[in-house]
């Protein structure tokens, strides 16, 4: 789960709109009527292949120069930045129930004080995981 940015080239089609590639990123195409949708489509593929990529422990090519690409007639390329610890909290936050031991003496006090449990492992393991 990180951060990434990558080259895209978006390819100005004769019949309108744009269609876009990712060179180092296998597989993730997308198109948009305006550049401006093609821009917000790229974010949300290069999004989802990432999250795919880490999902499934395939590994993540490095991103290529932008500087280096050899573009054609009718193209541009421009850098799309993806965060797919942020798509994950808004695309896969669904709550599971998890089963946990705790010394009854803690329970008692924390009983007593209204602890939310679930709150408060969320917050253990979002800092454990440093994602605070």
């Amino acid at each position: 789960m990180a951060k990434y940015v990558y080259p895209a080239i978006f390819h100005e089609e004769e019949s309108g709109g744009y269609s876009v590639s990712f060179p180092d990123v296998s597989g993730c195409y997308t198109q948009g009527g305006t550049l401006a949708e093609a821009v917000e489509m790229a974010e949300d593929a290069l999004n989802i292949m990432l999250y795919t990529y880490e999902e499934e422990n395939i590994p993540i090519a490095p991103p290529t120069d932008i500087r280096s690409l050899q573009l054609g007639d009718n193209e541009l390329a421009t850098l799309i930045a993806a965060d797919t610890l942020e798509y994950r909290r808004y695309f896969d936050n669904k709550s599971v129930k998890k089963t946990l031991t705790i010394p009854n003496w803690l329970n008692t006090m924390s009983e007593r004080e209204h602890i939310n449990f679930s709150a408060v492992l969320q917050e253990a393991l979002m800092e454990r995981l440093h994602l605070t």
